[in-house]
């Protein structure tokens, strides 16, 4: 799933931890409309908003281009009140979006894939995140032994959980470095993998920030940094699709115009996130998301990251999503073969 959520069966969001939860909307209420989708509009009233809620997963760094897009009033330039609703992981946004309680979710490709693998009616039309939230760190006990994937072979790697989005992840890069999974042991620690891997409990560990930044400060070093494009390009062949949007197949066609307008809006957004000063990104957040927090670390990690983490456009881009659904299956994930082409759908924004 997403960046904290187990790859299996289930979409009520009752196994993921590790997710920010800071709510401008919650998920409270919601469920008591699943089966009422409301009738469409016919359009909107002259000087009337369109009122839509859109579900994702509360994680900071994914939640970070909608907020932009909100503050930044690129949501009523485009003629829509979009009410965000926080959820506990995206399984939760998702099964909110498919039981009808909310008109769109913000969920990781990983999540639309699994759903769709299971027979959810869904399309996915745009892009909010090209990359996942990980980064393979090496401990300071072992930082000057371990230089490359292959070097992992015989060692103990930390990971949330079998199955997990970090460990197909990594299940991913070994593949692709040529590395024998079969020669590594894999650790299940939980999504604080910091203390493990500081005192060398396991050699290496799949990491976020500002875990892996303190990690480094500590004398560890990164392996592999997902979330920085250059190391994607080097080690994963390029992006690896993240947060994107997704609305009901039934509707698609009723709700085309309203859908290119969220794309537009969030395509300013996206363009907001990425060239306006940190400090103005961190202003549009919801306090509850950055209280009692290091607002100095969070502006850092933006700083070095927003360009690599969020595209310059909401289009899809199929070869990310492709190394997605690779990754699902190297890591056992996908038993059967998903037709991925039916789930995106291009024609919104383009491919």
């Amino acid at each position: 799933m997403g960046c904290c959520e187990k790859l299996g069966p289930g979409t009520d969001g009752t196994r993921q931890t590790g997710c920010g939860v800071g709510r401008r909307a919650a998920l409270k209420g919601l469920a008591g409309l699943a089966g009422g989708v409301a009738a469409l509009s016919g359009g909107l009233a002259f000087g009337q908003a369109k009122k839509l809620r859109l579900a994702f997963c509360g994680q900071l760094l994914c939640v970070i281009p909608y907020e932009v897009t909100r503050a930044r009033g690129r949501f009523a330039e485009e003629g829509l009140e979009v009410e965000l609703v926080y959820t506990r992981g995206g399984n939760a946004a998702m099964q909110a979006l498919v039981g009808g309680a909310v008109e769109y979710a913000g969920t990781s490709y990983d999540v639309a894939v699994q759903a769709f693998a299971r027979g959810a009616k869904i399309r996915r039309f745009a892009s909010t995140g090209r990359l996942p939230l990980f980064a393979l760190a090496v401990g300071p006990k072992t930082a000057g032994e371990i230089g490359s994937l292959k070097d992992l072979e015989g060692r103990t790697v930390g990971v949330s959980a079998l199955g997990n989005a970090d460990h197909v992840i990594l299940l991913y890069l070994l593949k692709q470095a040529g590395a024998d999974a079969g020669k590594i042991s894999f650790a299940t620690i939980g999504t604080n993998l910091y203390d493990a891997l500081r005192i060398g409990q396991v050699a290496a560990g799949m990491v976020q920030e500002p875990a892996l930044s303190l990690i480094v400060a500590a004398g560890g070093k990164s392996l592999v940094n997902a979330m920085d494009i250059a190391d994607a390009n080097r080690y994963l062949g390029g992006a690896y699709e993240f947060m994107g949007v997704t609305v009901r197949a039934e509707e698609r066609d009723a709700r085309l115009d309203e859908m290119r307008r969220l794309a537009r809006a969030l395509a300013k957004g996206l363009q907001d996130t990425r060239t306006i000063p940190i400090l103005e990104v961190i202003a549009a957040l919801p306090k509850e998301l950055v209280a009692g927090g290091d607002r100095a670390q969070l502006a850092a990690i933006l700083e070095r990251y927003r360009t690599s983490l969020y595209p310059e456009a909401v289009n899809i881009d199929v070869a990310a999503c492709d190394r997605v659904v690779e990754a699902h299956r190297i890591g056992g994930v996908l038993k059967d073969p998903v037709d991925t082409r039916t789930l995106l759908d291009l024609a919104v924004v383009g491919g």
